[in-house]
């Protein structure tokens, strides 16, 4: 199983937003960051934005915030939201020209691996992969953050 470019762009953008809950975020910032087009960026911000994720707001002072707790953002969510299909193989999608289609063990097989696959994915949050996650801010370059007293 592949995700898509743009689902692991997604993923990667949540993950930095999640990095980064005490500020808003430039698409410039992210792009640069992880070597994105910002007009391929702007797209998967798009669609972001459009599912609920990813809270954006324009002009000075704006950028991007999760749009929710990072607790409430559960990965099987945002993979099922970004792909454009989970068709596996040819006898997933409605034209098979697989002659084995009636009779074939191979199709459930590989319908019961997907849904292991996401249903894996529905156990974690994007909490538990950026938050708080000290060695993923050094690794994305952000300053610590010092803590209140």
């Amino acid at each position: 199983m592949n995700i898509t470019q743009h689902t692991d762009y997604a993923l990667r953008l949540l993950m930095y937003l999640g990095a980064c809950p005490e500020r808003r975020v430039t698409i410039k910032e992210v792009a640069e960051r992880f070597g994105i087009s910002r007009s391929h960026l702007m797209k998967i911000v798009t669609q972001l934005v459009t599912d609920g994720f990813v809270d954006g707001a324009r002009g000075k002072g704006g950028g991007l915030r999760l749009a929710r707790p990072a607790e409430r953002i559960v990965l099987g969510d945002v993979v099922r939201r970004m792909e454009p299909g989970f068709e596996l193989v040819e006898c997933f999608g409605a034209h098979s020209r697989c002659i084995l289609n009636s009779g074939c063990r191979l199709k459930s097989a590989l319908q019961d691996a997907l849904q292991a696959f996401l249903a894996s994915l529905d156990t974690v949050t994007l909490a538990d992969l950026s938050t708080p996650h000290p060695q993923l801010r050094r690794t994305l370059g952000l300053v610590e953050l010092v803590p209140s007293h």
